[in-house]
């Protein structure tokens, strides 16, 4: 029997006399650009375990998130939906913010829980806390959470350590708001986090949750959105100093660590060939902290745009036995993680507008995409401008382009925040498999097939705004400094006293 026999054989036995559900991980890095992994391409980055993921699973070319900031584009991977559907947006939440993602969305662990899964959260959260904790992911289908429940320089910084012995944070951070918080399920347990201690217990944490759930024989899914490799870097005692790239390389070798302490978990509760294991990041490289931002490879400018940097994501999906070690170049997308999960799950979908599809048929026989089109909204969404940007198939159009304050500090002019908001008609098209890099717009005029590639994109366009329904702006609706979390609410003055 040929390899291609064996794994379609091997799926068909699996959806049909299999006794255990699949289980998931879902490990989701924060400000992590194209070509700052190994297997990527990048050349000083210590990426041992990651690198093991893609050698032994299925590495994606052309995987996008739905936002190049942080809350819209985990509301949209845990939902399926876009941010604007939800209501995230414009830009992130923050620790006072009022809104949050809404208990009406369904999240990928509420679709699990009625299978009879076991469901953890640890890292970065990031879609609201709110008042009582109402937005924590204990609110929204994870029975377990332990992390910092937004971005963790949301808070000062400055007179905290990044890296041992006594290596004080890069930069400010936020001032003038408490200080990080470390929370169990919706119990602050540590104020500021200690960030040489961070990792270890988000190791312990996430190991001691598989192999409690393996003992029960209960499928599980695990999702870890990483604060690696967002600014400020740290990392821990077995990281610091280890790797050729400074900060950024040891903070993103810190992660691979816990990767890898996550697959021989697996391994040794013998689970490995029944676990699906997907690595992807929420956004582009944040460039304008030069060398400790992150690097998009070829591709132009980063976070807080539009163009490729600033939403094309490394992407690895690995199970053994049933995912053939590989490369692909279909189109995918976060949307696409929670059909996925729900259908090898045998889990029922929301009965809402999904905007992603199934990727089983690209992870199991390394079949077409079923998906044709992504599109690209900015931080700042608004139904008067609609799309920023479209791609179908090999094509991208740009209708608007805008720089953005994380991509300064590159030689290219289209990436800071000098490069105002700008109409393009007719839009700006690249044929992104010659033109990764989105240098050269293809000529129009004179070119009769690729007007008609126009008219198309334009139809496809208006059929995709058509079914838009915005959802209310969550974070419209402000701050509260009361909503920050405190572990000794009852202190004075506010923030500095917020310290356990």
């Amino acid at each position: 029997m040929d390899n291609i026999g064996f794994f379609v054989l091997n799926t068909f036995l699996f959806c049909t006399c299999s006794a255990s559900p699949p289980n998931f991980v879902l490990l989701f890095a924060d400000d992590l650009g194209f070509g700052d992994l190994s297997c990527y391409g990048h050349p000083s980055s210590l990426t041992p375990n990651l690198d093991r993921l893609a050698a032994g699973g299925l590495r994606f070319t052309d995987f996008y998130c739905t936002s190049p900031v942080c809350s819209p584009s985990r509301a949209s991977l845990l939902t399926g939906r876009y941010q604007t559907r939800s209501g995230i947006y414009p830009g992130v939440l923050y620790p006072g913010s009022r809104g949050g993602l809404p208990l009406n969305e369904t999240t990928i662990a509420e679709v699990l829980k009625p299978m009879g899964y076991a469901t953890a959260a640890i890292g970065k959260w990031h879609l609201g806390v709110g008042a009582n904790g109402m937005f924590l992911p204990t609110r929204q289908g994870f029975d377990h959470y332990l992390g910092i429940p937004y971005s963790h320089d949301m808070g000062p910084c400055w007179n905290l350590t990044c890296f041992p012995p006594d290596v004080k944070c890069f930069g400010l951070c936020d001032v003038g708001t408490v200080t990080v918080p470390l929370m169990h399920n919706e119990v602050i347990k540590q104020q500021p986090v200690n960030f040489l201690d961070l990792e270890r217990a988000y190791s312990d944490f996430a190991t001691n949750f598989i192999t409690t759930s393996a003992k029960k024989k209960q499928p599980f899914f695990l999702y870890y959105p990483s604060h690696h490799t967002h600014y400020p870097q740290y990392a821990g005692q077995g990281a610091a100093g280890r790797t050729l790239r400074g900060p950024f390389g040891d903070a993103l070798f810190e992660f691979d660590n816990t990767i890898g302490n996550l697959l021989t978990t697996l391994e040794k509760t013998g689970v490995t060939n029944n676990t699906l294991v997907f690595f992807t990041s929420d956004n582009g490289p944040e460039l304008m902290r030069l060398s400790r931002g992150g690097n998009a490879g070829p591709l132009k400018c980063g976070k807080g745009t539009t163009y490729e940097g600033g939403m094309r994501e490394p992407a690895i999906a690995f199970w053994p036995g049933t995912i053939r070690p590989g490369v692909t170049h279909e189109m995918a997308s976060t949307l696409d993680i929670l059909p996925t999960i729900a259908s090898l799950a045998g889990a029922k979908l929301p009965q809402v507008m999904l905007d992603g599809v199934d990727m089983t048929e690209i992870l199991v026989n390394q079949e077409k995409s079923k998906r044709e089109t992504m599109v690209f909204y900015p931080t700042d969404p608004a139904e008067k401008y609609g799309l920023f940007a479209l791609r179908l198939g090999k094509y991208k159009a740009h209708f608007y382009t805008q720089g953005a304050t994380h991509s300064g500090t590159t030689p290219d002019q289209d990436c800071p925040v000098f490069a105002v908001l700008k109409a393009h008609d007719p839009p700006l098209i690249f044929d992104l498999e010659a033109d990764p890099s989105e240098h050269y717009p293809l000529p129009l005029t004179g070119k009769p097939d690729l007007q008609a590639l126009l008219e198309r994109i334009k139809k496809v366009k208006e059929q995709f705004e058509a079914s838009m329904v915005f959802g209310e702006s969550q974070i419209s609706k402000g701050t509260d400094p009361d909503l920050e979390p405190c572990c000794n609410p009852q202190c004075s003055p506010k923030p500095g006293c917020c310290k356990c």
